[in-house]
């Protein structure tokens, strides 16, 4: 079975247009952790280690009390085709974008950071925007 990914390399995924805040934030930490919670904390624990396919599967797994270094059920969770980063609310809701390096590892800056300023303006990068909200 052909495996599927959400990785990128030298990407940076911009906030969607329709994103309501104008700066970085931190997703609510509840009980039961959203999934953008869950990313976040991934991510900026280890900011540049995982890529967006490690960020996923793990999110997944902590969600259904999975190991996150189950070989097999990683397989079978990218067996099928996942939303990539680009629909997480982190870049929709939260003001972040997601910059992949060139080995495909992820880390967040914030909106109002000239870090994001830099990165949106990067030649070097190929640029996309995460997910609208909302249609029009």
């Amino acid at each position: 079975m052909a495996a599927h990914t959400t990785n990128y390399q030298s990407t940076f995924i911009e906030v969607s247009e329709d994103c309501p805040i104008d700066h970085g934030t931190e997703p609510p930490i509840a009980e039961n952790m959203s999934i953008a919670a869950l990313q976040y904390r991934l991510i900026m624990e280890r900011p540049f280690e995982l890529t967006s396919d490690d960020v996923i599967f793990e999110t997944y797994a902590l969600r259904k009390g999975i190991d996150a270094d189950d070989a097999a059920a990683r397989e079978e969770f990218f067996s099928k085709g996942q939303a990539c980063l680009r629909s997480s609310q982190l870049g929709k809701r939260y003001g972040w974008g997601i910059l992949h390096d060139a080995e495909g590892r992820v880390g967040l800056i914030p909106r109002d950071s000239a870090e994001y300023t830099a990165s949106a303006a990067d030649s070097e990068l190929s640029h996309m925007r995460a997910m609208r909200s909302s249609r029009r």
